[in-house]
């Protein structure tokens, strides 16, 4: 299995130009995160190094097929003394299936500060791993991610915030060291993020089968992390309708600083087939992939 480091390297192909590897997958389509964590290397490829990412905003254009490579192509929006833009596409068999802006700013700035209080959460380690009573379906997709640890706490232990329409928080973390290399660590937590977000939009319609997928992502990196060491994703999905799901979340080291913040729109189509809602192809097994 392909660690994040292997993953996330793109290859120079040409100047702003470059390809990401495809990776063997359980999945109908490329996995979201692959696709805006490939995206972010290449741009951050075009980058000054005094720079440091900290937004993105990305649009899942078409589904990506997952024995395909993509490739990446970067334009140079903007060079400021302080802030860089890039825009990134991705593309596949001449069309674009991705499209992302990000933006850089310069180290060394100083400001105000403040953060939200992190939310009451079960110490990580005392939060079961689900994977031992998964279903088929499940079990797949916790071998899609077998290098991350994910542990969804369970609904009696999350204190519901009033007013808030659905709820979920979940720990999670890459399960391998990483080097020090703190572009890593964040292109990392950029493929992190697309994981669990939209089921979040799923608690409170526990019977209900839908057709999912991220339609557009948007993330803020607030402070310095690491995506080796647990990481506390709260999350929340103020409002759900037309066959469309808003989702939001909060991510909190264990010191419960504040480090990065997420907004996702993503598709959760009722109506569809069992075959259709699935995100998972048809002839996958446990142990075997395609």
């Amino acid at each position: 299995m392909a660690g994040i480091e292997e993953i996330l390297a793109v290859e120079r192909i040409d100047s702003d130009i470059y390809r990401g590897g495809a990776f063997p997958s359980h999945l109908r389509r490329t996995f979201g995160g692959q696709v805006a964590g490939q995206a972010l290397v290449a741009a951050t490829e075009t980058v000054d190094p005094r720079f440091e990412v900290h937004s993105l905003h990305g649009y899942f254009l078409r589904a990506g097929n997952p024995d395909q490579p993509a490739i990446y192509l970067v334009d140079r929006i903007r060079d400021g003394r302080s802030f860089v833009t890039r825009r990134v596409t991705g593309v596949q068999d001449g069309v674009a299936i991705f499209s992302m802006s990000a933006s850089f700013h310069v180290t060394g700035d100083e400001g105000i500060e403040h953060q939200d209080q992190m939310p009451p959460a079960p110490d990580p380690d005392t939060v079961g791993d689900r994977s031992e009573f998964a279903t088929d379906n499940q079990k797949m997709l916790f071998a899609e991610w077998a290098n991350f640890d994910i542990r969804i706490v369970d609904q009696a232990d999350t204190p519901k915030m009033k007013g808030f329409a659905s709820q979920q928080r979940v720990w999670f973390r890459y399960r391998d060291a990483l080097p020090d290399n703190h572009l890593l660590h964040v292109c990392t937590l950029a493929y992190m993020s697309d994981m669990t977000l939209l089921g979040s939009s799923a608690v409170v319609h526990p019977d209900e089968h839908t057709q999912n997928a991220s339609l557009d992502h948007a993330m803020w990196f607030l402070r310095p992390f690491r995506a080796d060491d647990w990481l506390l994703y709260d999350q929340t999905s103020p409002s759900a309708g037309s066959g469309r799901a808003l989702t939001q979340g909060r991510i909190f080291d264990r010191a419960g600083r504040m480090v990065a913040a997420v907004t996702q729109e993503g598709l959760t189509r009722s109506g569809v087939p069992a075959s259709a809602a699935s995100i998972i192809r048809p002839d996958s097994s446990d142990g075997e992939r395609r």
